[in-house]
């Protein structure tokens, strides 16, 4: 089963719950859990994997032949992105724009244009706990965080994790491209949520992307139970999404956590209630109640 932890805002617990969700699974059964905030991994700060793979992501950007171009536009005409810009006596790309989709070398009529690799990010895989894990990393400076995502759920693919019991992905906070990539093909999104204006605001988002234009069954967990006010529990209770989990806001449990341990190993009586969690995310995403 692939579960998708996200949110609607940053700090709001997520990679809290992915790492200690994944714990708990991997005592149950098998798991494999996928850091795809690549723009800024850290579930690898509280589970300690042993990286042993390390991987290159690239990404194919044009490359102009100035001896062969005659500057007539059509690139840039065919560009979604405006990666390309035409000036009298030059040709001009900016990398940082480009989605590789190759449309510009495709009708350029000169042939004046190929693609080259570029170096974007890459992958890192290793065991934690028993338990097989990966992250993505965006290279810094560069702007498209959604190339490394696929390339991460293409590398747990083709490893064959997709076969464990559990596969589960931290997902990067709010609803941008990045996101969607992240949520794209799961089974179930978790939407990990805190109790105030924010977070309701931030939480209503990632439910339009996760449940209305993606139709994935959604979840909620309430973390910081306790602060703030009613409104999220209000709308989940109108928006019939069902509350799976409620962590409440604890001194020790935000002391654990910034220590880097994670919290079923910080605080073990937890694991009853995240393998309770798993349950529930299991009948939510065939279909029953949770």
């Amino acid at each position: 089963m692939k579960i998708v932890i996200a949110s609607g805002k940053g700090g709001t617990g997520k990679t809290l719950v992915a790492t200690s969700l994944a714990l708990v699974a991997q005592q149950i059964g098998r798991a494999a859990l996928l850091d795809a905030d690549v723009e800024e991994p850290n579930a690898a700060l509280f589970l300690q994997p042993i990286f042993h793979s390390e991987r290159a992501v690239e990404q194919m950007v044009p490359l102009v032949d100035a001896a062969r171009c005659t500057h007539c536009g059509r690139c840039a005409e065919v560009c979604q992105f405006n990666a390309i810009a035409v000036v009298p006596d030059k040709t001009l790309v900016f990398g940082d724009l480009c989605h590789g989709c190759g449309s510009c070398a495709l009708h350029c009529p000169e042939g004046a244009i190929r693609e080259v690799p570029k170096t974007i990010g890459r992958i890192l895989s290793g065991q934690a706990d028993g338990m097989s894990f990966a992250q993505g990393e965006l290279q810094v400076g560069e702007a498209m965080a959604t190339p490394i995502i696929r390339a991460l759920k293409r590398y747990a693919r083709d490893e064959g994790w997709e076969q464990a019991d559990w596969l589960i992905q931290d997902a990067p906070p709010g609803t941008a491209c990045s996101v969607i990539e992240a949520l794209r093909g799961a089974d179930i999104a978790v939407l990990v949520a805190e109790p105030t204006p924010f977070g309701l605001h931030d939480l209503q988002m990632a439910v339009q992307v996760a449940r209305d234009v993606l139709s994935l069954p959604v979840g909620v967990v309430i973390n910081k139970d306790g602060a703030g006010d009613q409104g999220v529990e209000a709308y989940c209770r109108e928006a019939g999404l069902p509350i799976l989990m409620r962590l409440p806001l604890r001194r020790e449990i935000a002391s654990s956590y910034a220590a880097g341990i994670p919290l079923v190993q910080a605080h073990p009586e937890f694991k009853v209630a995240f393998a309770g969690l798993l349950r529930s995310i299991h009948r939510l995403a065939q279909g029953g109640a949770a």
